[in-house]
């Protein structure tokens, strides 16, 4: 909400300044305010790790059957969250379930956090913030970024143009709720539209709706929403690390 606020109090200065029209003016601070937006769940750009252009191919897991989906248990000193992963985004459920198996999550860190957005991990303990792959994108329209989403972190447009995920990234949706005024403008700007039921959701349960179809969702929080919100609200320091380590172990149902 900072970063929104100075982006918005940086146009009123230019405004008085250089006199442009008042339409001018509301339509550069609604381009930073999107421009902000949608970089806020995009994962720290690693330092010592390349990111090479061709994808890796997980292993499948063994899988349920198609009616039903694996779930995960993810653990933390908060409590346990449990998730379950869509089967219609086979290409990061099955990634992630590769990456638990081996151990990657293991005292993996939540190290970003903020309030009312999301809190977002996957950096193996080792310091490792990757895995040296990424995931091709898989947008399928009816998972949004509701409360409780789960959705791979990625690199912005600018370098990733394809929008492809992070090979071990991900965050889990708190968001708030949103009204019809706020839900047309992403309408708008992403030339797509929210059928009825979505709407509702937004407007009842919240999410993060202006990240829609630019992150792939491909779970949700079956049980333990009050521990994404419990570590929601740890206390931060600059960069929203938390200034208490929360670390999490993953486990697959079986």
């Amino acid at each position: 909400m900072v970063a929104l606020v100075f982006g918005l109090f940086a146009c009123s200065t230019e405004t008085k300044k250089k006199e442009p029209n008042k339409e001018a003016v509301k339509q550069e601070a609604t381009q930073t305010e999107t421009k902000q937006e949608q970089q806020a769940a995009q994962p720290e750009e690693p330092a010592s790790v390349e990111i090479p252009e061709q994808t890796a191919t997980a292993e499948t897991p063994e899988k349920k059957d198609d009616n039903n989906e694996i779930e995960i248990i993810l653990s933390t000193d908060y409590g346990e969250i449990l998730l379950k992963l869509y089967n219609k985004t086979p290409g990061h459920r099955d990634n992630i379930v590769k990456l638990i198996n081996e151990g990657w999550y293991k005292n993996s860190p939540f190290h970003r956090v903020i309030n009312n957005f999301m809190i977002q991990g996957g950096h193996n303990a080792d310091g490792r913030v990757d895995p040296g792959y990424t995931i091709p994108a898989e947008f399928v329209h009816e998972y949004i970024h509701k409360k409780g989403a789960l959705a791979a972190a990625r690199m912005g447009d600018q370098v990733n143009p394809a929008k492809e995920s992070s090979g071990c990234q991900f965050y889990i949706v708190q968001g708030k709720k949103s009204n019809d005024a706020e839900l047309d403008m992403i309408e708008k700007r992403g030339g797509f539209k929210y059928t009825p039921e979505q709407r509702e959701i937004y407007k009842t349960i919240g999410g993060t709706p202006f990240l829609d179809y630019s992150y792939t969702v491909y779970g949700e929080v079956v049980a333990g929403i009050e521990v994404v919100d419990k570590i929601a609200s740890v206390q931060t320091k600059p960069g929203d690390v938390p200034v208490k380590a929360v670390t999490m172990k993953i486990s697959v149902v079986k």
